[in-house]
């Protein structure tokens, strides 16, 4: 049995707060500012340029790689920290397309999120060697993937709705076509049992600011099967991924390990903020996690069902078919959203019509979902959302 759920003792969660959006942002660990402080202070102003070896900088994307390799079914060394989710979407790509050179299709479809899908379009274009982006409905991926498809490319949780693909059978399906598998776990690490190992996908990327804590702007994760890491040819074959770095040779060697998916220079602060947050998984058992979850988002499906008929829900009825969000459709939920988070329940929205709330059984009980659906009522009900002040539009939504 795993630890104790919630743990919130270990988050710093504003006064008043009822927070569903750990699903896009996730909140403070109380022990990052003490560490980030650390890290500014005595590390890089007390050790200065030293610190790379003095404080284990250098070891550092490994070692954080190592424990979320831990969190999503992956052996030690098999998964590379630093960048961005989009860079290493496009590496992943990148590669797969060099495993399958005599194919010219990328599957994805067309709920995944966009900037996988501007990543895919802008590697075609740069290639520009007549490949295609083809996206189906969710539901039709498994009937499109041909003899034709050289990479699918799909994100397991739906960010708008939270429909969740079923990793082994489209895994399965993928290679039994000959194509490459690459899973975007943006919407699953922290959220849902993943096990890699298990799944025999080729790749798969994350980011680590939703479930995982580390803050915004916290660095991605690319992870690669070990016996292809060798094999592969780096499209972005940046100076920290070569064999040697500091040999300053002029031709680039990739290195042994999945350090040749490094690119730039990693952010230290981040990774040292994220490398702390991750302790807050110490005993977490992901079953027990994903339980709680769905007992969370069931008591909210069924609170806010029970107040609101004219909220709409746009996420799958069945908790195994879902992440650990749940989504539903209002006309006006924009609005709706803002005259909520003036009153503490912090969801958010996305286009055309979608208020989404998040689950993260970490820093959240069954109470405060029982509070957070009365006061969806009273704003529904009662129409709060009227107020002009709720409809100017903010550019982050």
């Amino acid at each position: 049995m795993g630890a104790a759920l919630p743990r919130k003792e270990l988050f710093d969660i504003p006064e008043g707060v009822i927070y569903l959006d750990g699903n896009s942002l996730g909140v403070l660990p109380k022990g990052a500012v003490a560490r980030a402080t650390e890290v500014i202070r005595d590390e890089w102003g007390g050790q200065l340029i030293k610190a790379w070896n003095t404080a284990g900088w250098m070891a550092l994307p490994a070692g954080v790689g190592d424990t979320i390799a831990g969190l999503i079914g992956a052996p030690a060394g098999a998964v590379a920290t630093g960048d961005t989710l989009s860079i290493k979407v496009y590496q992943a790509l990148a590669a797969s397309l060099r495993m399958r050179p005599d194919r010219r299709v990328i599957l994805s479809d067309n709920g995944n999120f966009p900037s996988d899908l501007y990543m895919a379009e802008g590697l075609i274009n740069t290639i520009d060697k007549g490949y295609v982006l083809r996206t189906p409905a969710p539901v039709d991926v498994l009937d499109a993937i041909t003899d034709e498809v050289a990479v699918v490319m799909l994100t397991q949780v739906d960010y708008r709705t939270g429909r969740m693909h079923n990793v082994q059978e489209v895994t399965q399906a993928a290679h039994a076509a000959g194509a490459v598998m690459i899973w975007d776990l943006a919407h699953s690490a922290g959220a849902v049992p993943v096990d890699m190992t298990a799944s025999h996908a080729e790749f798969a990327v994350g980011c680590t600011y939703k479930y995982l804590n580390g803050g915004p702007g916290a660095p991605a994760f690319i992870y690669a099967r070990p016996d292809i890491i060798l094999d592969l040819q780096p499209a972005l074959s940046g100076w920290l991924g070569h064999a040697a770095p500091f040999a300053m040779e002029q031709a680039y060697r990739p290195a042994m390990s999945t350090e040749r998916l490094r690119v730039g220079t990693p952010s230290i602060v981040q990774l040292s903020i994220l490398q702390e947050a991750l302790k807050v998984w110490e005993g977490v058992d992901m079953a027990d996690l994903r339980a709680a979850s769905i007992r969370l988002s069931e008591t909210f499906i069924a609170e806010v069902e029970a107040r609101c008929a004219s909220l709409t829900l746009a996420s799958p009825r069945d908790p195994a078919m879902r992440g650990s969000q749940v989504s539903f459709a209002f006309e006006n939920g924009y609005p709706a959203m803002q005259a909520l988070i003036e009153r503490g329940v912090i969801g958010d929205f996305r286009a055309p019509d979608i208020m989404r709330f998040g689950f993260t059984p970490l820093y959240l009980d069954q109470a405060e979902i029982v509070r957070a659906a009365e006061i969806i009522e009273d704003v529904i009900s009662n129409e709060v959302w009227r107020d002009p002040k709720y409809h100017m539009r903010s550019r982050v939504t």
